[in-house]
């Protein structure tokens, strides 16, 4: 299982990268309304800087840099102890001081941090505690779309097709396939604003086609 202590396991930084648009694009077919999504991403956040976050409404959160010399996961979990910062980020890149020491992970706090340079290598710093839920939160990046799907059955139940989340549609904007109507329409029976849709697509960053 993916986790702080086997951080190989996790994809390289830009198929992680990937992975972060297709679950946001997910989300944000089966929920229109932002509050209540878990996964968000932005392509726009900065300058040759791109965000994804993860956040459940009870506290946990993981926010994820993407920039062209590499990556930087923050994960929060509430219900256990926030270790050292500075034992947790040791030899941390300096690239991505502002954003671990900066706003808004400095008031959310940090209970694991993983880093990948250019060489797509992950790192960690020193390790303060046995258990710190990284492997809870980072199971979404197996890269199996069931596992989303297994996920997301239970979190937005009621607010998908009666037949279910279609593998067949999950695999496809895993692997980054062109959004269509009538994909969006094998997930859910109707979608209310189609324009509001395009606009998250394009802050994703995701490529799509409704005509």
């Amino acid at each position: 299982m993916i986790s702080i202590k086997n951080p190989s396991l996790l994809p390289s930084p830009q198929k992680l990268q990937n992975l972060c648009k297709a679950l946001s694009v997910l989300d944000s077919i089966l929920s229109q309304e932002w509050e209540y999504r878990y996964y968000s991403y932005n392509k726009d956040w900065s300058d040759h800087e791109e965000f994804f976050e993860m956040r459940d409404g009870s506290g946990n959160q993981m926010l994820i840099l993407f920039t062209k010399n590499g990556c930087v996961i923050n994960g929060f979990a509430h219900e256990y102890p926030q270790p050292n910062k500075q034992k947790l980020t040791a030899n941390l890149p300096s690239i991505f001081y502002e954003f671990i020491f900066g706003e808004p992970v400095a008031s959310i706090g940090t209970t694991f941090c993983l880093w990948a340079n250019s060489e797509n290598q992950w790192q960690t710093g020193q390790l303060e505690y046995s258990e710190d839920h990284s492997e809870e939160l980072l199971k979404i990046f197996n890269g199996n779309p069931q596992t989303y799907i297994d996920w997301a059955t239970e979190y937005f139940e009621d607010s998908y097709k009666e037949s279910g989340i279609p593998l067949e549609t999950v695999t496809k904007i895993y692997n980054g396939q062109t959004l269509t109507k009538e994909m969006v329409l094998s997930i859910v029976d109707e979608l209310e604003d189609w324009e509001q849709l395009e606009n998250d697509l394009q802050e994703i960053g995701y490529p799509y086609q409704f005509k």
